[in-house]
């Protein structure tokens, strides 16, 4: 089964609405493509759409926030993070508001949509930002799991990063996920192979094909970018002397620098690998992408393969 990951935020925000008035969403003239449609025909005076203009997309959700609604101000990933990247500092964040940034269509594997509309930068231009927590699902199912937390656990600014694409389904629906920490998924002290967001199904494959040449791999889940669950992953470094971090999003300021970080400022010995992208995308068909980039199952087993030799 697969189902992409902003289909299952439009049904989450939905049925949460039900519980939580006080949700509103705020869309730059894409609520189609952010799936929030769905939510604005059962709530007409709870949808707002600002038009193509992302800076006032992001000055409207504070000002929302400000009167005690709980704003998710949606977009494509790339004009979320990047038209508004001063606005989400300097009105967002400075103020600690409880603005819910979600940016959709993350990665390469936004497809035909070309360089320009996928954001590879935005976890790193996110991370940075003092007050605002960053989450990246690896599925449909940790989707709803992680709106769920945002609106129950979290008081201040939150980056929600999701994809266009359809990806595996990864967890029942009736898992029980302990947000920040990282999920361990599946048991190996050969190599911890840390992943995160849409291409954690293409690991789990990578790690099952790499277990049929006599490597056991811990696959290990980081939905939760900022704040990190530090021992966690100290706690999987230690299983081995070797990791790889397998990301769609720059090798820079991502999941792998997260890693890397952890790595030298506690002395661990071990040597990473760092699967992303150095540069920008192009336009193509998701999976061939993935295949060119070498993001896909067989592209990250190949590469696991010349690390481990």
């Amino acid at each position: 089964m697969e189902e992409a990951t902003r289909n299952a935020f439009g049904k989450a925000i939905l049925e949460f609405s039900k519980d939580h008035p006080e949700i509103v969403t705020i869309d730059a003239d894409l609520s189609g493509s952010t799936k929030t449609q769905d939510f604005a025909k059962e709530n007409p005076n709870k949808a707002f759409n600002v038009g193509i203009a992302e800076q006032d997309l992001i000055g409207t959700a504070a000002g929302l926030a400000l009167s005690g609604k709980r704003p998710f101000a949606c977009s494509f990933a790339v004009f979320a993070t990047g038209r508004a990247w001063e606005q989400i500092r300097n009105t967002v964040c400075v103020s600690h508001l409880p603005v819910v940034v979600v940016g959709s269509h993350a990665g390469i594997l936004t497809g035909e949509d070309g360089e320009t509309h996928q954001a590879l930068e935005d976890v790193a231009i996110m991370r940075v930002l003092p007050h605002m927590n960053v989450y990246s699902p690896a599925d449909s199912t940790e989707t709803r799991a992680i709106v769920k937390y945002i609106l129950e656990h979290e008081k201040g600014p939150c980056y929600l990063r999701l994809g266009r694409e359809k990806v595996p389904v990864i967890f029942n629906k009736d898992e029980n996920f302990d947000f920040p920490k990282v999920r361990q998924l599946t048991d190996g002290n050969d190599l911890v192979i840390f992943a995160t967001g849409s291409v954690v199904g293409q690991a789990l494959m990578a790690a099952n094909k790499i277990k049929e040449d006599g490597v056991n791999a811990s696959v290990v889940n980081v939905s939760c970018l900022k704040p990190v669950d530090r021992d966690g992953i100290i706690n999987q470094l230690k299983k081995s002397s070797k990791c790889v971090s397998c990301e769609d999003h720059s090798v820079i300021g991502g999941l792998g620098s997260i890693v890397s970080d952890i790595i030298a400022e506690e002395g661990i010995d071990s040597r990473i690998l760092k699967i992303g992208m150095h540069g920008f995308g192009e336009s193509g068909t998701p999976y061939d992408l993935y295949a060119k980039y070498g993001l896909d199952a067989e592209g990250i087993y190949e590469k696991i393969k010349q690390f481990l030799k």
